[in-house]
């Protein structure tokens, strides 16, 4: 009988009394290896109503016990990160080492979040007038909703969570349904690190959980990654009923190889961004700027590379797994179709891949378009696959001139050897992660994560800085504690606005 993951409140399961259920499946055979459930209003009433309740005590637990208990979670992690990188490679289908990598960055935003006592230090001033001292403090909102993605199930939540558990907030998890057991298997962790029960919780659904926390009057902030169109609801959803929101939106993101360039290297990482993870990243390279003589021979070389990869199940040691369901199989295959019909040169078909793997996975090799345009919709289009187009360009001016005019502008990269040009470009092009001879610039937990455009709704990055002001709101306190030797005496009265000095 097919197991059913249910969801995760107060510390233990909450078995769903719902009707509804969606399937899990390996991507890399195409079975279906678990159920999960769907919420209800109700269930996703009740899930928020346990973070509702752990928030007080949590709030007023002191920074060196959520630290302690902080970084027993990262001490858990490190030591059982290959249990978590096996679940995410049996759902997601992306590659065992991607998937090890994918727990490493999310751990390095639990290591910052173990330095929160430092990060919520807040100021004072004495005597900013005669007698009167001001301090202030950073404190925890509420309850906090987290909605992440299919693409990274471990990553993208630990964006989050580690910074506003460690901030005092107490949290609901919406994992994706389609990559639900990551989820289930942190919280577990969570309270083996000790962590007092309803501070960490998973709510698993669809439409219904997300608007449901959309639309919960004791939300207070919604943090976000997924498409353009849904970041954009989800944005305009959440601020329309009071909530702070984070929405990361999709991407298109250009790598421009200029002439002089290392083309060793740069086909090398144009390979490594954009077939990485089947193509599955919102930072993907789906897009290489090739210009002037540097054309021909870049294209030459990203085809060798691509050709020599192996697709197959990412527990075989294969170079690149499948896409996470059918759907987006024949979305990407549908792409390619496209491209082929707009007349941009076909390179490399990932149609014809024969992958290595037992019965019927949802795979697309690695393909390579040249020659294609900026009309075609291989490149307007986020195909989210493992489909790399060559657009040429005459003049660096017209590379960057082509990035700006995207509507997207989450990450992007220049290659070269000329420190001139690449000083020029991180300063001219209008988006939010750059790399230098870096295809994906994401970056450390210290910095924070995100894009502009139509990348990002609202003002607020992932992680680092940004990161800990999204999950805190600021007091300032003034205050004047009248002399002792003073006490008892009449004050003058003035009914002025007050002034300093």
């Amino acid at each position: 009988m097919t197991e059913t993951l249910h969801h995760w409140a107060g510390g233990a399961v909450l078995k769903s009394a719902s009707d509804r259920f969606g399937d899990v499946t390996d991507p890399a055979t195409g079975r279906v290896t678990r159920r999960v459930a769907l919420a209800s209003p109700d269930e996703v009433a009740a899930v928020v109503d346990a973070a509702v309740r752990a928030f007080p005590g949590w709030r007023d637990t002191s920074l060196t016990r959520r630290t302690q208990i902080l970084f027993r979670f990262r001490e858990l992690l490190n030591a059982r990160a290959d249990e978590l990188a096996a679940i995410i490679t049996a759902e997601h289908g992306k590659v065992l080492s991607d998937a090890a990598g994918e727990v490493a960055r999310g751990q390095e935003v639990v290591e910052f979040a173990c330095g929160m006592p430092h990060l919520l230090k807040g100021s004072a001033t004495e005597n900013a007038s005669a007698g009167i001292d001001v301090h202030s403090v950073r404190q925890p909102l509420g309850v906090v909703g987290i909605i992440s993605p299919f693409n990274f199930p471990a990553m993208v939540p630990m964006w989050f969570f580690p910074i506003a558990i460690a901030a005092g907030n107490t949290v609901v998890l919406k994992p994706s349904e389609k990559v639900p057991s990551a989820a289930q298997w942190m919280a577990e962790l969570w309270r083996e690190a000790g962590l007092p029960d309803g501070v960490f919780n998973v709510l698993h659904g669809d439409g219904v959980a997300v608007d449901g926390l959309l639309t919960h009057p004791d939300v207070e902030s919604i943090s976000f990654v997924g498409s353009t169109p849904i970041a954009r609801h989800v944005y305009e959803t959440g601020t329309a009923h009071g909530k702070r929101v984070q929405a990361l939106g999709g991407a298109k993101n250009h790598a421009v190889v200029l002439p002089d360039a290392d083309l060793d290297l740069a086909a090398d990482q144009a390979v490594n961004a954009g077939f990485g993870s089947a193509g599955e990243r919102c930072m993907a390279i789906s897009a290489v700027v090739a210009v002037g003589s540097a054309g021909d021979p870049l294209v030459e070389k990203i085809r060798e590379r691509a050709e020599g990869l192996r697709t197959g199940d990412g527990r075989r040691g294969a170079d690149m797994g499948p896409l996470v369901t059918r759907a987006a199989q024949e979305r990407v295959s549908g792409y390619i179709d496209a491209g082929e019909g707009a007349g941009a040169t076909l390179v490399v078909d990932g149609r014809t891949v024969t992958p290595d793997a037992d019965g019927e996975g949802f795979f697309v090799g690695p393909t390579l378009f040249d020659h294609v345009t900026p009309d075609m919709s291989i490149y307007t289009d986020e195909i989210f696959g493992p489909v790399l187009s060559v657009v040429r360009a005459d003049t660096y001016d017209e590379a960057v001139a082509l990035i700006n005019a995207n509507p997207y502008g989450n990450g992007t990269a220049i290659f070269t050897n000329d420190g001139g040009a690449a000083r020029r470009f991180q300063n001219e092009v209008q988006v939010g992660m750059i790399g230098i001879n870096v295809p994906v610039p994401v970056p450390m937990a210290y910095y924070s994560f995100g894009g502009w455009k139509n990348s990002l709704f609202g003002d607020t990055h992932a992680h680092g800085g940004e990161g800990v002001h999204f999950f805190t709101r600021g007091k300032v306190v003034t205050t004047r504690w009248v002399d002792p030797a003073h006490r008892g005496e009449a004050g003058e009265l003035d009914l002025g606005f007050p002034r300093n000095g």
